[in-house]
């Protein structure tokens, strides 16, 4: 029988149906035909103690992949030095296992992401961390050169599953008022990982408290450390009730919902409005992928330039400043090893400042004027940058003040990039839409990044720098030019009502309509 449809809290009303026997034009029979209003309340709840439990429950995970990044771009030297315990170059490690690293995150973004979509958020947020914290465990113990570099790329394999999972569930749970801010905030987050890995990575690297065979791993030692502390809040955090209804489990979506709205009305002392939309459904199991290619790229063509060109833009920005953050440093203007992790710190607190307080302004100046804002701000702040550092006019301290004013909107920006590919596509692809966006940006900027930017910026000429900011700077602003034209106006906005889901009865009609948005 069909789900049932509840009301405001504590008011069950029973699903309705179409006509039974036959399926909506499109859509294969064998599933229920329901009606529900479940997208309409979670979207007019306000902001609660429940929500605070989703954002640190998954939110967090990005801190360990900031935390893993800059441990690993900190201890380069480190490794590459006798005694450390591997045979490795620091080429090595900013080139091949960051490469692999990027590598992996692509690959697992696309493997968890297709099942992120057929078997659930939930699922699959918990094996990608299970997955993230076996994969830096072992690194931690890498006695050779081929053990490190596996285990890097099965590193990734878990964090680009994660970035599939984690941010379709979130969009799915939090409100459309708070959507934009929360989102970008949450994927900002990364910072404070890296503001963490910079400072462990002095304390690692002080070989008067751990010995050079010792600090470095420690240092993956306190991700799985991290990582545990996730899982035990993460056990609290719910499935999508969204992806719940369309995939034919209707009465635990509506059981989920109304729990959450008594516990709401419990902490606000105060009744919740009823919600004001309802919306047809045909509930699935699965999607294959050839549709999910055909609803990304042929139903919103526009859509996917938008999210291509943002994701390329900044991989390519970010891999030009930070994967030669160290040898620039070290090399143009003497910085020590041990101490480039200070200066990283700085530039890692400008990246979390960015979506921190430009967030807001993306839920109410609008996405379109935002996301196009922030690309070319920092598109063109760092061809200042490139400018003054080819005339000789920085130093050391000036260097890392421009990179953070670059980074201040450069991270609102990036974080906009996953914000906007997980809201304008339609609900059964958007895990799958998040990883492909994700593994095809990363992959231009983050494979051929490292290995590009780490020749030029350690070759100690300053003209191949120069260029590495350039080109970093050229496809920033490319994107936010992208922007201007094709961004979607999707702040305040239901996701339904972006992107009118496959299942939805009415979707055939309004596809159309939808994708010239």
């Amino acid at each position: 029988m069909a789900s049932p449809v509840a009301g405001p809290a504590g008011d069950g009303a029973p699903g309705r149906r179409t006509p039974e026997g036959r399926a909506p034009a499109g859509r294969a029979a064998g599933g229920h035909v329901v009606t529900t209003d479940v997208q309409a309340r979670l979207d007019r709840l306000p902001w609660s103690g429940w929500h605070w439990m989703i954002v640190i429950g998954l939110g967090t995970v990005w801190i360990l992949d900031g935390l893993e990044v800059t441990i690993v771009g900190n201890i380069a030297g480190r490794l590459s030095e006798k005694g450390s315990g591997l045979a490795v170059t620091a080429s090595q490690i900013t080139g091949i296992a960051a490469a692999l690293y990027v590598a992996g995150a692509c690959s697992g973004a696309l493997f968890f992401g297709w099942l992120t979509d057929r078997f659930g958020r939930r699922k699959l947020f918990m094996i990608t961390l299970a997955v993230y914290l076996t994969a830096t465990a072992m690194t931690a113990l890498s006695f050779a050169p081929w053990w490190f570099f596996t285990f890097r790329f099965l590193t990734g394999f878990g964090i680009g599953g994660e970035y599939a999972a984690i941010n379709s569930a979130i969009d799915e749970l939090i409100p459309s008022k708070y959507r934009g801010r929360v989102d970008l905030i949450i994927n900002g987050s990364y910072w404070l990982g890296a503001i963490g890995g910079s400072l462990l990575s002095v304390l690692a690297l002080n070989t008067g408290i751990f010995a050079k065979d010792v600090g470095w791993r420690l240092t993956f030692a306190l991700g799985v450390v991290l990582g545990l502390v996730i899982l035990l809040v993460r056990r609290h955090v719910p499935e999508s009730p969204r992806w719940q209804f369309i995939h034919g489990h209707g009465d635990e979506a509506t059981d989920l919902v109304h729990e959450v709205e008594q516990r709401i009305e419990q902490e606000k002392h105060r009744q919740l409005p009823p919600p004001k939309s309802e919306m047809t459904i045909h509930q699935r199991k699965s999607i294959g992928f050839g549709t999910i290619a055909k609803t990304v790229f042929t139903t919103y063509p526009r859509r996917a330039v938008l999210g291509l060109a943002l994701f390329v833009g900044q991989a390519f920005l970010y891999n030009a400043i930070t994967f030669g953050f160290g040898n620039i440093l070290t090399t143009f203007f003497g910085v020590s090893s041990g101490h480039t992790g200070y200066y990283f710190a700085v530039i890692a607190a400008g990246n979390f400042l960015g979506p921190l307080l430009l967030g807001r302004l993306f839920d109410t100046v609008g996405r379109r004027v935002m996301i196009s804002s922030t690309y070319l701000l920092s598109g063109l702040l760092l061809f200042g940058t490139a400018w003054l550092f080819h005339r000789g006019s920085l130093d050391a301290t000036t260097m890392t003040a421009c990179w953070c004013v670059v980074l201040f909107f450069a991270s609102a920006g990036a974080s906009s990039a996953y914000l906007t590919v997980s809201e304008v596509f339609p609900m059964e692809t958007r895990a799958m839409a998040i990883a492909f966006f994700y593994a095809v940006g990363t992959a231009a900027g983050g494979i051929s990044g490292p290995l590009v930017f780490s020749d030029l910026t350690k070759s100690g000429v300053v003209d191949d720098t120069v260029l590495a900011f350039c080109l970093g700077a050229s496809l920033m602003c490319a994107a936010g030019l992208v922007a201007l034209v094709l961004a979607v106006n999707a702040e305040g906005k239901s996701l339904e009502d972006i992107a009118t889901p496959l299942s939805s009865a009415d979707s055939a009609s309004s596809d159309a309509s939808t994708a010239a948005a």
